[in-house]
């Protein structure tokens, strides 16, 4: 029979208050449950389905790998994993995981299975997480499993926080160029342009593109804030469509320095989450799925799609990866090795740590890069103005 959630409002025996939800295929038996635990239901409802989505709120991934190493080496102190939940709630100062960890231990203490309690924050947690607790859970090695995990979602966030700094600094000189370049040609511009009209000065066609330009964006600021909005709606509406991002990975592919960043960090988070998977108890098949959808780049993940077929028919990996094109030499050897000596996992680890540290090497010395880059861009910009401003001036210095 289908089990159904029930959320619910308790006082226990001290006189404490408490609420959550508890599985049951009944009112009456989610009230038994509850009442076999201690607690005395003051109120006991249907559950909303979107309640524990809701009640998670947003959970940073740096919060839930912390939560991940305390409720491990918690277990490993053999507290029992309701009370592991309730602990680490108390001494979390994000209410919204404060809820999500209480919801799960009322979940669990309601009858849930663990996996099941953590699926209800699916959203929070994501699908390669809740499929390695449901292993690790299945084959009994619920401890390293969730130490390992805790330290790959650590590094994953490290990552992430390398490569937005490694941005920052692009993206704030264009965001202040544009401005600039904004302001000139709506305010500095079409006042140069009224001073050259009046003293009768013919305006070269540079100039008279910059002016038409500034009066357009004073105009029509509307059509251009609404044009960038769809812009950007119209991206995202694309990048659902798996031809589309396959045919954009494929150009980034080809982009100097940046292909080798996208691909580091690509295939540090394969091998990281293939050999937990694997070291998890969880298939060959399973775990190559999994570590595809976390890379997040489409041309591996073909890849991958193309390994699983194979292996279905019977392919040995090995061979098959000959036939990757995403994939080095340097990762297929490795596996290869792995596959020989029935050690995947921990070639996984060599790959994962290889190309971390090739991705925060690189991330770290992308200014360096950029920085011609937009030095060259920003000199031709303001360049184009100060002609367009400066021409006309030295006419009118003749005239004079």
């Amino acid at each position: 029979m289908t089990s159904l959630s029930f959320e619910y409002k308790a006082i226990d025996r001290t006189g404490t208050k408490s609420k959550g939800f508890v599985e049951a295929t009944s009112q009456e038996e989610a009230y038994r449950r509850l009442t076999a635990t201690g607690l005395t239901p003051v109120s006991l409802r249907s559950a909303n389905p979107h309640a524990a989505k809701n009640a998670a709120g947003k959970v940073s991934h740096a919060a839930v790998a912390h939560i991940t190493y305390q409720l491990s080496v918690l277990l490993e102190a053999r507290i029992p994993i309701v009370d592991c939940f309730r602990n680490i709630a108390e001494q979390e100062e994000n209410p919204h995981a404060r809820t999500m960890l209480l919801d799960i231990a009322s979940r669990i203490e309601g009858g849930s299975s663990v996996t099941k309690a953590f699926s209800a924050h699916a959203a929070t947690l994501g699908t390669v997480y809740i499929e390695t607790i449901h292993a690790a859970e299945t084959s009994g090695n619920m401890i390293p499993v969730l130490a390992h995990l805790a330290e790959m979602l650590e590094e994953q966030d490290e990552m992430s926080k390398l490569v937005r700094g490694a941005m920052a600094y692009p993206v704030m000189v264009v965001l202040a160029l544009s401005t600039a370049i904004l302001i000139l040609l709506t305010f500095v511009v079409p006042k140069f342009a009224t001073m050259f009209a009046q003293r009768g000065v013919e305006l070269p066609i540079l100039t008279q593109i910059l002016i038409a330009i500034g009066e357009s964006l004073r105009s029509y600021w509307w059509a251009y804030a609404s044009g960038i909005f769809g812009s950007v709606f119209f991206f995202k509406r694309l990048w659902r469509n798996p031809k589309v991002r396959i045919s954009i990975d494929r150009y980034l592919a080809r982009v100097p320095y940046l292909s080798r960043l996208l691909r580091a960090l690509a295939l540090g988070r394969f091998a990281n989450v293939f050999g937990l998977s694997l070291g998890s108890g969880i298939g060959l098949l399973d775990s190559l799925e999994m570590g595809g959808r976390a890379s997040a780049r489409p041309l591996l993940m073909e890849d991958v799609d193309v390994l699983m077929e194979q292996v279905k028919r019977g392919g040995k990996l090995s061979d098959v990866m000959r036939t990757c094109k995403y994939i080095p030499p340097f990762v297929r050897q490795l596996l290869s090795a792995g596959e020989e000596s029935a050690e995947m996992s921990r070639m996984c680890k060599i790959i994962s740590a290889h190309y971390a540290r090739e991705a925060k090497h690189l991330a770290k010395h992308a200014a360096t890069v950029v920085e011609p880059v937009l030095i060259a861009g920003l000199t031709v910009i303001v360049l184009i103005v100060a002609l367009a401003i400066f021409i006309p001036m030295w006419d009118m210095v003749s005239l004079v």
